[in-house]
């Protein structure tokens, strides 16, 4: 067990999540004050989802992962899996908007509105927010993220490059999927702007990037792809197999994200699809009756 015991680091990251952590537990609490019983205890559980997925992005970073992440190109996988998938749909499942911005004092909740929303200075801010809010923006930036950075340029350069690796791969990776989900997952205010059929698509078309991508990587290699991972000290896994079982746990970890939403948005486009029927016949009888 002692590849669980050592090898964890405290990161200032820590403290952020910390700081966020308590500056949504007051928002909550702020609101509940404010609503009825079971509209807190609903943000309630919200919350725990919300602080289940800054859990997730703190084991991400700063467990035993990232230590094993250096010398094994499947624990990478793993780490770009809780990046991409787990610490995002908790946290879009948590809905933190309104605790988040109810967590902030009154007068500093106004300015800072005025500023985002008037300011000439937010201008830029505002139009990455536009652009990540755009659903098809979300999509297709998600999936060229992933691709962009299993690249294998891409990924060596993160690899040696600490600032590279953190600021640009993960901080991509998270937003982008922070993006990407809230595209499927209803996260009040804020919720899905496609039409079910399109979810669907989208989400299936996602999965074959995926898919595609660790065939690549996996059964179609006979070489390993990365060279940061060639002739590692004390690593008795070849590259090549390294890679090939990082690409499965690419493959069947995303299949494991992608298809209860997958699944919901085609139950959902089914039920639309019922209900467009039911109405078209109302419709047609009554102009009938007329």
């Amino acid at each position: 067990m002692g590849f669980i015991s050592r090898h964890w680091s405290l990161d200032p990251f820590a403290a952020v999540t910390v700081v966020i952590a308590a500056w949504h537990e007051h928002g909550v609490r702020h609101l509940a004050a404010r609503s009825r019983s079971a509209k807190g205890q609903a943000r309630r559980r919200q919350a725990w989802l919300f602080y289940a997925g800054l859990v997730v992005l703190d084991l991400a970073v700063m467990s035993p992962i990232d230590y094993y992440s250096d010398l094994y190109y499947w624990v990478h996988m793993v780490q770009h899996l809780l990046l991409m998938f787990a610490a995002p749909v908790l946290i879009v499942a948590g809905a933190p908007w309104l605790p988040l911005t109810h967590g902030l004092p009154v007068k500093v909740r106004r300015r800072l509105g005025r500023w985002v929303m008037l300011s000439p200075q937010a201008a830029p801010l505002r139009s990455a927010g536009r652009a990540l809010a755009n659903p098809w923006v979300a999509i297709l930036g998600f999936n060229a993220i992933m691709i962009f950075w299993h690249i294998p340029g891409p990924f060596d350069l993160a690899y040696r490059n600490q600032i590279v690796h953190i600021w640009l791969m993960h901080a991509s990776f998270f937003l982008f999927g922070v993006a990407f989900w809230l595209q499927f997952i209803g996260s009040y205010p804020l919720r899905p702007r496609l039409p079910a059929l399109q979810q669907a698509t989208a989400l299936f078309a996602t999965n074959v990037v995926m898919f595609l991508l660790a065939m690549t990587i996996g059964m179609l290699s006979t070489t390993s792809w990365y060279s940061v991972y060639n002739n590692l000290p004390g690593v008795s896994l070849s590259p090549l197999g390294d890679q090939q079982i990082g690409a499965g746990i690419l493959w069947v970890c995303g299949d494991f994200w992608c298809f209860p939403a997958l699944y919901r948005a085609v139950k959902q486009w089914i039920a639309e699809d019922e209900q467009r029927g039911v109405d078209g016949a109302l419709d047609r009888l009554l102009r009938g009756a007329h």
